[in-house]
């Protein structure tokens, strides 16, 4: 896609899912990629050689950087943004990926477990851009942040009351960060998956029955691929978006087109 070869992405949760696929993406356009995780370096490391031997195939030269740390944590986020910005000279392209989830009825919600889920998903979402942003304005260049949420970012999901508000934070962070910094060269935008392939979701991917349970609810009848949400990243973080800021992209299969009234059952 136009305009990303040679540049830098940090992305944050890029050892597995819809982050693996990004870094990927983002490698096989061109861009070197800096990949964040939280605590498991074969996994980064697999990552890593995916995205190289990915790149190569597609004609790319690139370099790539490991780097491990808890999103929620700022001191974790500093450290992070400045060891890419040392061993790049600066990033282009931020993607706030990293996410977590935890299933209590509301009621019965532990506060220590409603701030995780806050604290990896918004606060750190939050703290990546504030430091990317940052960089950006100093170095006087044009800078994309990109947002994963979800299709929760306006859907509620009971027993989720905490990875629910997290996304509906994001969605805002989004379009508030876009508008505050647009005249500034600074480009924010969100995807918001639905129901998707990914390790976080393997206790209905792996169980057929629960997985077409999944699947009759999507008017595609199907669920969504990493390599699909990452592909839409790429495009936002293209200069074919440039024009492009404050938006919410979702990637659903149709999950938000309120598959109910695809019959009439009112007047």
């Amino acid at each position: 896609m136009k305009g990303l070869a040679g540049k830098t992405a940090l992305i944050t949760g890029a050892s597995s899912g819809i982050g693996q696929a990004i870094a990927v993406r983002l490698a096989q356009e061109g861009c070197n990629v800096a990949i964040n995780y939280p605590s498991k370096p074969e996994d980064a490391k697999q990552t890593e050689a995916i995205a190289v031997q990915k790149a190569g195939e597609a004609g790319q030269t690139i370099t790539t950087f490991l780097v491990q740390g808890d999103v929620s944590k700022e001191e974790d986020v500093l450290r992070n943004v400045n060891s890419v910005i040392e061993k790049f000279g600066g990033f282009d392209i931020l993607i706030n990926n990293a996410g977590i989830q935890s299933d209590y009825p509301s009621h019965e919600l532990p506060t220590e477990k409603f701030d995780q889920v806050i604290g990896v998903n918004l606060r750190g979402a939050f703290l990546c851009a504030r430091e990317s942003i940052k960089h950006f304005l100093s170095q006087s260049r044009s800078g994309v942040v990109i947002n994963v949420s979800s299709v929760h970012e306006i859907i509620p999901r009971p027993m989720y009351l905490s990875y629910s508000l997290s996304k509906g934070g994001m969605g805002n962070l989004t379009k508030t960060l876009a508008l505050e910094y647009a005249n500034r060269g600074v480009r924010v935008n969100a995807i918001a998956p639905g129901a998707t392939v990914t390790p976080i979701n393997e206790s209905w991917t792996t169980d057929p029955e629960q997985k077409a349970i999944v699947e009759s609810h999507i008017p595609m009848a199907r669920p969504g691929f990493p390599e699909e949400m990452a592909a839409s990243a790429a495009f936002l973080a293209s200069e074919e978006a440039a024009y492009i800021t404050g938006q919410t992209l979702f990637i659903d299969g149709g999950l938000t087109l309120y598959a109910d009234f695809r019959e009439t059952w009112s007047a």
